[in-house]
């Protein structure tokens, strides 16, 4: 069975907001006390909740503390966008949500200072713990930036169909 959003929020609620080392090992070695089936529910649950994430309306906004130098909004990469995404769901369900129906809230995440790039690795490491193998699983959802085409709909004809 699939791991519930409420099991899912509640394993995240243990990185008290924050995607930091100590948080996600914390989170980690929690995980790898589970059943491998949970382990692989939570990567299902993360990847699909950085795909929700992965909208046009929240990569285009600028990197909340710098500006290039001629004061000219910064613009987030492919990658701190995702590291963003890890941040807002690191930071829990309240603010994952919200972010939806008011994108000021997820501008803060985009800060330089605000990186939650070890999220990703929480199912990898939770597994290696659990058996000693290494993880080597794809999830049904990709999280890299530009996976959600609904999300990005001003490049939708920018793909191979298009033409």
């Amino acid at each position: 069975m699939m791991m519930t959003w409420a099991g899912f929020w509640a394993l995240t609620g243990t990185l008290d907001g924050e995607a930091d080392d100590a948080g996600c090992l914390r989170l980690a070695e929690e995980l790898s006390e589970r059943p491998v089936p949970d382990i692989q529910g939570f990567a299902e649950r993360l990847a699909e909740a950085l795909y929700r994430l992965d909208q046009e309306k929240f990569g285009t906004l600028p990197v909340a503390d710098l500006t290039l130098r001629d004061g000219a909004p910064f613009p987030q990469s492919a990658d701190s966008f995702l590291y963003a995404r890890c941040a807002v769901v690191a930071a829990g369900r309240s603010v994952w949500e919200s972010v939806f129906f008011d994108v000021d809230r997820f501008a803060p995440y985009t800060a330089s200072t605000c990186d939650g790039e070890s999220l990703l690795y929480v199912p990898g490491r939770a597994y290696e713990l659990a058996t000693g193998e290494e993880w080597e699983r794809s999830t049904r959802y990709s999280y890299e930036t530009f996976s959600n085409r609904d999300g990005w709909p001003h490049l939708r004809m920018a793909g191979p169909e298009a033409g």
